[in-house]
């Protein structure tokens, strides 16, 4: 039983209303519900498919954060099924989302019909499948043998560990590269960025570690976790999250400095939408409280090191990895900010759904690794 347990049953409660409303807002506005379903569903599915990179990336260089977090991280990936069946709607509003899946539109538009061997509803699907094909599979290797560490504690599943980690970070920097592209990017199927897939990336993996880090601030006082989580440990947790909040700050800037000193007609259109109606202030959101206020923030060893402090942080980075995902999505459709109802509903349909699975994922398990034979309960590694 974890900290969580309690969450489950409102969190099942809020998912079904907020899928039930949902639905029927889809049949009053069929265009709005697909967009604002996107939106939604990038944000948890960040959350989901981030805890790849993190184990992987654990597993090949080791640390006492990565034993803190692995088996939330594990207990994230078991919720790449469901993300995988909430992808659906996604693809049953190809029409509604993405102008290029339109035969008039392309017959019209002669980049449109370069692009279309590539940007097309057929291979637009294989791709997907693809693409969760690979993550699941990635997440049911690592799931398995971690299971299997447990009850045998065999030390050359290490090793098996080191194997898969490195080609499956390749695996996911190719496939997440691809998947934004497909399902981000090409909402604005003219413009173009070579740096759009590396944002992506770090996006994500930002996102889950700031939400690791607060849920383990929330099970901090549950045992076995209870005596291993020292603040040495959230102070590590802490100078990642400084370092990935940094790389997201550093490439987004590159993509705007290299975009602005270019001076392209067709490149400079996606920031002049985000620079009108409202976005230029969630642009200045994003530079204040995703980036200045963290980072001065995170300076500080203190800050790093209070269990209330960190977590403080880490959800106020979650926010705002939701707010920059808005910024980056909504603008396609919508030339003035403003939220939808149905954005709030879709929201909560996919949370509620997505949390109550986390929960019952993150109790089948010990919160610390214990069979690993390089773990070591009193803290050091």
């Amino acid at each position: 039983m974890t900290g969580l347990q309690q969450f489950e049953r409102p969190a099942i409660i809020i998912g079904a209303i907020g899928i039930l409303v949902s639905f029927v807002g889809a049949a009053t506005s069929t265009d709005q519900f697909f967009r604002s379903w996107l939106l939604s569903y990038l944000f948890w599915f960040a959350i989901a498919l981030g805890a790849l990179p993190l184990v992987m990336l654990h597993h090949l260089v080791g640390g006492r954060w990565g034993f803190a977090t692995r088996r939330i991280l594990e207990s994230v990936t078991r919720t790449l099924p469901l993300m995988t069946i909430l992808f659906l709607p996604v693809l049953l509003g190809i029409h509604s989302l993405y102008e290029w899946s339109h035969e008039e539109v392309v017959a019209q538009d002669i980049i449109l019909q370069h692009k279309s061997p590539y940007l097309n509803s057929t291979f637009f699907v294989a791709r997907a499948a693809g693409y969760f094909a690979l993550w699941l599979i990635l997440g049911y290797l690592l799931n398995r043998w971690s299971a299997e560490q447990d009850s045998t504690g065999d030390p050359s599943i290490v090793k098996r560990f080191q194997h898969l980690s490195g080609p499956g970070l390749i695996i996911y920097a190719l496939t997440i590269t691809f998947a934004a592209t497909d399902w981000v990017m090409s909402l604005e199927p003219h413009w173009f960025s070579t740096i759009y897939g590396m944002m992506f990336m770090v996006g994500q993996t930002l996102t889950t570690l700031a939400f690791v880090i607060a849920i383990l601030a929330l099970l901090a006082d549950t045992p076995p976790l209870s005596d291993f989580l020292k603040p040495e440990i959230l102070n590590d947790l802490g100078n990642l999250l400084f370092a990935f909040i940094m790389l997201w700050a550093y490439l987004s800037f590159s993509q705007y400095i290299i975009i602005w000193s270019g001076n392209l007609p067709e490149e400079i259109p996606w920031y002049l939408r985000r620079s009108h109606g409202g976005w230029q202030w969630i642009a200045v959101a994003l530079a204040l409280f995703h980036f200045a206020i963290p980072f001065f923030l995170l300076l500080v060893r203190g800050y790093k090191r209070r269990r209330q402090v960190i977590s403080a942080i880490a959800v106020a980075v979650v926010v705002m990895r939701l707010v920059d995902l808005m910024w980056l999505v909504v603008p396609a459709h919508e030339p003035a900010f403003h939220v939808h109802w149905l954005d709030l509903a879709t929201l909560a349909g996919i949370g509620g759904l997505w949390v109550a699975g986390f929960s019952r994922q993150l109790r089948k398990r010990s919160l610390l690794p214990l069979g690993d034979p390089e773990f070591r309960p009193e803290g050091t590694v």
